[in-house]
């Protein structure tokens, strides 16, 4: 594992000397626009491993993204090689279908330590809900980023993350999403405690994620990647590419249904993604990830 070979796979030239700020979110957005967020190995045969060596083989070698599990354990490896005091976290994500958080854990998040304040690091969340560089960890203060605003809520030690959407100017409706979340404001995204964590403790949801029959990594293929004003997302053969803040603070949508066959080079083309193994698209459950 190198820390060169890794800031050549993300496109990252800058200074690395001195750990701060700066450094950190500059990382952080080469990071998020170079790496995908996605569970393509569930729908090609591969198993993810919860494995540093691997993920690192995976992602900085093969040029492939991840989930939560394998951008965020990454991610802490590089922040730490550079000197970074670094915790993990883990979160419980909101479910909107079911306007509830599950029981157990199923994201990691990373907390990090610098010139006596905190910053939330989550680099692996994805889709539209992904934040595009390190967030204090502050209650009830709007933190405006180019997605939209976030902010945290703490409530009795419990800690919760929202965004506050914009209004979507969609191209072609007709594929797009129902109309209770085109108007949607605020949604939740998560809730965490400050409880510091070890990686040993991520292993089962990273079995059950993978595996569970209602798991959205099972029901779902997702593929999605910050780009340089929005995102582009492949959800099962549903192409869709936001440009955020297109006009009067609303964001641009474009959506596309693809052929089998346009599966491939998309992949190749939009996401910078070749897969070793056949993959097949899912998109059998009806949660809507915008």
């Amino acid at each position: 594992m190198d820390i060169k070979e890794y800031f050549a796979r993300i496109s990252y030239r800058g200074s690395h000397n001195k750990p701060d700020l700066a450094t950190m979110s500059d990382i952080f957005r080469h990071h998020i626009q170079a790496v995908p967020f996605e569970n393509l190995s569930i729908h090609c045969g591969e198993t993810i491993e919860l494995n540093l060596e691997a993920t690192y083989n995976k992602i900085v070698k093969r040029k492939r993204g991840g989930w939560c599990m394998e951008n965020n354990y990454l991610l802490s490896w590089v922040l730490k090689t550079l000197g970074y005091d670094v915790i993990l976290l883990a979160a419980k994500v909101y479910v909107p279908e079911f306007d509830a958080y599950p029981e157990e854990i199923d994201h990691l998040l990373l907390q990090v330590e610098l010139d006596g304040k905190s910053y939330i690091v989550d680099a692996g969340f994805g889709m539209a809900y992904q934040l595009w560089g390190p967030m204090e960890l502050i209650s009830g203060i709007d933190q405006p980023q180019t997605p939209g605003v976030f902010r945290f809520q703490e409530e009795c030690g419990t800690w919760y993350l929202e965004k506050v959407k914009r209004k979507q100017w969609v191209l072609n409706p007709s594929t797009s999403t129902p109309q209770n979340v085109e108007n949607e404001v605020c949604r939740r995204i998560y809730l965490f405690t400050l409880q510091p964590r070890d990686i040993e403790e991520f292993r089962g949801c990273n079995a059950h994620l993978q595996t569970a029959p209602d798991s959205l990594f099972v029901t779902k293929s997702i593929c999605s990647l910050q780009t340089a004003d929005g995102i582009r997302a492949l959800v099962g053969w549903k192409l869709t590419e936001i440009k955020y803040n297109y006009r009067d603070n609303m964001d641009l949508v474009e959506i596309r249904i693809l052929a089998d066959e346009e599966i491939e080079k998309t992949l190749k083309e939009k996401f910078n993604i070749t897969l070793d193994k056949k993959f097949v698209p899912v998109n059998t459950s009806r949660l809507s990830l915008f």
